[in-house]
């Protein structure tokens, strides 16, 4: 728990915590509301208080739920009882589990740490930097295991750069050092995450754009490729980093192949981008990036190849790997952004699934207030932007994906810093005046599943059974390394009870409307 007593309630806690110890383990702090009108709550922390919440373990023949809603409910626990039955329910929709049969292995959640997320971070007291931390990857907190890292700078820094940015044409990266941005913001806060979370935290690296004189195009955004006398360069500029991070105390899991590639071929962003083809792609996995890694101390680092739009899947793996199939011998999967998703079904995943199996796909990137019709980039308490977060999970979650990792940890209340003005919303919202951070109800829709689907968790099949009406549910289920399976339901209808089945045992569910439920009990 990450709560402090102020002055007048140390003696009283400190005689609680003696008096009480077995009871207070189980307790939960709860949200401090804030309401906000026309949308639903964030939840304060300061110096003093910030909510958590505790995975509880179900007894035998029980189970426990979480329940985080549009009016207001944030992570509340109940608990219940299984009956053994062979009668089916006749006028409620049932879900039933079949732990037998199995699909994708998870990887993990989490978000990532921009250069603004970790300026926002240091903005707060030492306190408030340790509550958020833990309020992501803290066993009271969200327990996120994934983390995504810039290679040099994004949109969301305080200005453009890159590495080795002089002297120019230096193709043996001479110059090559981390920025202030990393020694100064973005190090101290992965090291902080590392000492906190519950699970190794694997870090997926990306570059957005190299230094300029490796580029077509003398920009950091719009229209540029990568000169062909710099293919070696370009990979030896990933292999440094990873050595970098490595000397400094920080592994990397995997990387990817240039973050959104489609951006710099069609000058789709004025933010720092490179734009490749599948040609100029294929040919720099195959004969570059891919020998550079797998003949280096970091042979067993992951490779995801296009880190694109849903839309892109085909182009980047299916295309691409079909001209180039021995470059596909280097890559371990491909990455996924989040931007197109409510266009493009999710079917196009099955582009990779049927003809890839072993690839796995994992979501890279996400987050609201980034389309030009969303004036307000920042909107507090939004249960809508939650609402798009887990559908989108849920929806890819089933479509056999690995993971889903949020873009920035925490922003500022106006969306940024970023250099580029393309403010956008987060989970956590740094308030630097007030001393405070919210706790959007994003952030709270994120947990639903990453506190509880811990990675090596395995997807199970959920038959849904509709009675009389639309159902209005979306779900999924995993058997979870605990020896638990964990069901997460999503209600966007009105208030109603469902039936859940497992073999012989089923059980009542109440679900709030307009709401996200997580189920765990024991696998049995």
């Amino acid at each position: 728990m990450f709560f402090i007593f102020n002055n007048s309630m140390k003696c009283f806690g400190l005689i609680f915590i003696l008096t009480t110890f077995t009871y207070i383990l189980a307790v939960d702090i709860p949200c401090a509301e804030r309401r906000i009108p026309n949308e639903s709550v964030v939840c304060v922390c300061n110096t003093s208080y910030c909510d958590d919440i505790t995975r509880e373990i179900p007894l035998k023949g029980a189970f426990v739920t979480y329940t985080s809603s549009k009016d207001g409910l944030r992570f509340k626990k109940d608990r219940g009882t299984w009956n053994v039955s062979h009668i089916e329910s006749c006028c409620l929709t049932t879900l039933e589990l079949f732990p037998t049969i199995k699909y994708q292995i998870v990887e993990g959640f989490g978000g990532a740490v921009t250069d603004s997320a970790a300026i926002n971070w240091k903005t707060l007291p030492l306190e408030l930097q340790d509550y958020l931390i833990r309020s992501y990857f803290s066993k009271n907190g969200l327990e996120y295991n994934m983390l995504r890292v810039p290679i040099g700078g994004t949109d969301f820094s305080t200005h453009a750069y890159a590495y080795n940015e002089s002297p120019e044409n230096d193709t043996h990266l001479s110059n090559y050092k981390l920025a202030p941005e990393d020694t100064l913001y973005k190090i101290p806060m992965i090291k902080s995450i590392m000492q906190v979370a519950t699970a190794p935290v694997h870090i997926v690296a990306t570059t957005w754009s190299p230094p300029l004189w490796m580029k077509t195009h003398q920009t950091y955004g719009g229209y540029s490729r990568l000169k062909r006398q710099y293919y070696q360069t370009y990979a030896d500029y990933h292999l440094k980093f990873i050595e970098q991070y490595n000397q400094s105390g920080i592994p990397v899991w995997g990387i990817t192949t240039t973050n959104e590639p489609i951006n710099g071929l069609f000058s789709l962003a004025s933010f720092n981008s490179l734009g490749w083809d599948i040609t100029e792609m294929g040919e720099w996995i195959l004969n570059n990036l891919g020998p550079t890694i797998r003949k280096s101390a970091f042979k067993d680092l992951k490779l995801l190849a296009g880190d694109d739009q849903r839309a892109t899947i085909p182009y980047w793996f299916n295309v691409m790997f079909s001209r180039y199939p021995k470059a596909l011998d280097y890559i371990d999967g491909i990455a996924v952004h989040y931007y197109t998703d409510k266009f493009v079904p999710a079917a196009v995943f099955k582009a990779v699934t049927l003809t890839h199996p072993d690839k796995i796909i994992l979501s890279t990137e996400a987050c609201e207030g980034s389309f030009p019709w969303q004036k307000e980039k920042v909107l507090l308490g939004s249960w809508d932007r939650a609402k798009s977060y887990i559908e989108d999970i849920l929806e890819d979650l089933n479509y056999n994906l690995v993971g889903w990792i949020d873009w920035n940890l925490c922003l500022n209340m106006g969306g940024g810093p970023n250099w580029a003005a393309n403010y956008v919303d987060s989970p956590i919202i740094v308030d630097k005046d007030k001393q405070e951070f919210l706790k959007q109800p994003m952030y709270y829709a994120m947990g639903h599943f990453s506190k509880f689907i811990p990675r090596d968790s395995i997807r199970i099949k959920v038959l849904e059974k509709k009675h009389f009406f639309t159902s209005h549910l979306r779900h999924v289920a995993f058997v979870t390394p605990k020896n638990t399976i964990v069901v997460v339901v999503y209600n966007d209808g009105q208030t109603r009870s469902i039936r859940l089945k497992n073999r012989n045992k089923q059980a009542t569910l109440n679900l709030k409307a307009h709401s996200v439920t997580t189920i765990e009990f024991l696998y049995e």
